[in-house]
């Protein structure tokens, strides 16, 4: 008992250090952030076995993270991260290594993760990053010839190389990876490329490190007036919309990869929401089906930053436009995704309602409750089928009330059995209150 009392006190002393700033710890030195609660499924007796079941491999005091890029280099040699929050015109990748700190065995760090409350504070930090390979620069050269533009030859082989790359690195993960799924996360505004690492690392160790655990990191702005930030913000989404395509569309064509898990964050949600309308254009246009074309299983949303008028005509668009499809014979229409399209709302969310005020927005989707949707929307998505909307109306567990899909014990459990079990909302594991035909709410207890 002593031998443990001794250990914890010099693991508090640690933490204290590492949060002042005296102990150098290898990597970028940036600034570290605290490992979201305890998810409330792990106290549970039946969740006890998660981390029982981590590969050997994989059962380390750090997460080793895919991530892939938009954002331009730091070109300040003191800068604490790699990337920063200028816009690329090359697409990178790369490894991250996201340690959790103190450094203890996995039994401790699989007692802590299990704990609620925790006796011990567990911090993150970025450590190495590994650029593993880039596509060319854009935009690709052309070449005229007599009957027309060509792309350059070395640069199309350049960019095939990028994309062989990037796939045996997928695959070389996979070998480890018990789901032989890939989870793809996408960040939000305000967010570093430090930040998404962060996020992306406790989302991968809290799902019990079953994917090939992922992140695509695009230029949202972090520093300097928020207003004219989140503005620059918008329009860099746009631009990364082309990037994030091409990420998904190389990973779906990755041999082995059986499943990709999309997940975003805010405003992340209007870039992952364009490239999944314009990927599916695509694979449509080729007679497949989304769902199989690009493995989709589950679309999730978490605190949406998007008006609810632009995202229900991105999704209705395959329905009330049947001009658009036309090199599809089925009388049906395609599967878009294999799992569930979730939607995590809240009434309580202070950041959307300073988003609802600049763009003049009646609703953002990430504000949604049962009383928002009016009964015809509810049948008309209900017939869709596997669409749920979820609204955490408890009390704000961070400072807006935007990151309760981490912050949230009760809100990151029902992440986990959706995405690591694919249990439907209102089964054993995911005990929610049906509010409407796809309107879902936690109960009070």
């Amino acid at each position: 008992m002593a031998s443990r009392e001794n250990t914890r006190s010099w693991r508090a002393i640690a933490i204290l250090l590492i949060l002042a700033g005296t102990i150098v710890l290898g990597g970028c030195a940036t600034k570290l952030r605290e490992l979201m609660p305890t998810p409330k499924i792990y106290p549970l007796p039946a969740a006890q076995t998660i981390f029982d079941e981590v590969p050997p491999e994989r059962r380390k005091s750090n997460v080793d993270l895919l991530y892939i890029t938009d954002r331009a280099p730091e070109e300040d040699p003191e800068a604490e991260l790699p990337y920063g929050q200028q816009r690329s015109r090359f697409l990178v990748f790369g490894s991250v290594d996201v340690a959790l700190l103190p450094r203890m065995d996995w039994k401790d760090l699989q007692r802590y993760s299990l704990s609620d409350p925790r006796d011990e504070q567990i911090v993150l930090e970025v450590g190495a990053v590994k650029e593993l390979g880039r596509y060319p620069m854009e935009p690709y050269p052309l070449q005229a010839d007599a009957t027309g533009l060509r792309r350059d030859p070395d640069t199309l082989a350049a960019h095939r190389r990028a994309n062989k790359a990037l796939q045996a690195e997928v695959q070389r993960r996979l070998e480890s990876a018990p789901s032989k799924q890939v989870m793809l996360y996408v960040h939000g505004f305000n967010e570093t490329f430090a930040t998404a690492a962060y996020t992306a690392a406790e989302l991968c160790h809290f799902f019990g490190r079953v994917h090939v655990c992922s992140f695509f990191t695009w230029p949202a702005s972090s520093t300097g007036n928020p207003l004219t930030s989140y503005v620059s913000t918008t329009e860099s989404g746009q631009y990364s919309v082309g990037h994030l395509k091409k990420v998904i569309r190389t990973l779906a064509q990755t041999s082995g990869v059986e499943g990709i898990q999309l997940l975003a964050h805010s405003r992340g949600t209007a870039v992952l929401l364009n490239a999944i309308r314009e990927l599916s254009i695509e694979a449509i246009a080729a007679g497949q089906s989304p769902a199989e074309a690009l493995k989709f299983e589950n679309w999730v949303l978490m605190s949406p930053d998007i008006d609810k008028d632009v995202a229900s005509q991105q999704l209705e668009i395959f329905a009330s436009d049947p001009d658009m499809i036309t090199d599809w014979t089925s009388p049906h229409l395609p599967k878009f995704f294999r799992g569930r399209f979730t939607i995590y709302a809240s009434s309580e969310d202070k950041a959307l309602r300073l988003s609802q005020f600049l763009f003049r927005s009646a609703d953002r989707v990430g504000q949604l409750t049962a009383d928002d949707i009016p009964e015809h929307a509810q049948d008309y998505y209900d017939s869709v089928g596997s669409i749920d909307i979820i609204d955490n109306d408890e009390k704000r567990t961070d400072r807006w009330g935007h990151a309760y899909f981490t912050s949230n014990p009760r809100v990151s459990a029902d992440l986990i059995e959706l995405v690591r079990n694919g249990t439907p909302p209102g089964a054993p594991g995911r005990r929610l209150i049906r509010t409407g035909k796809i309107t879902w709410k936690f109960p009070k207890d």
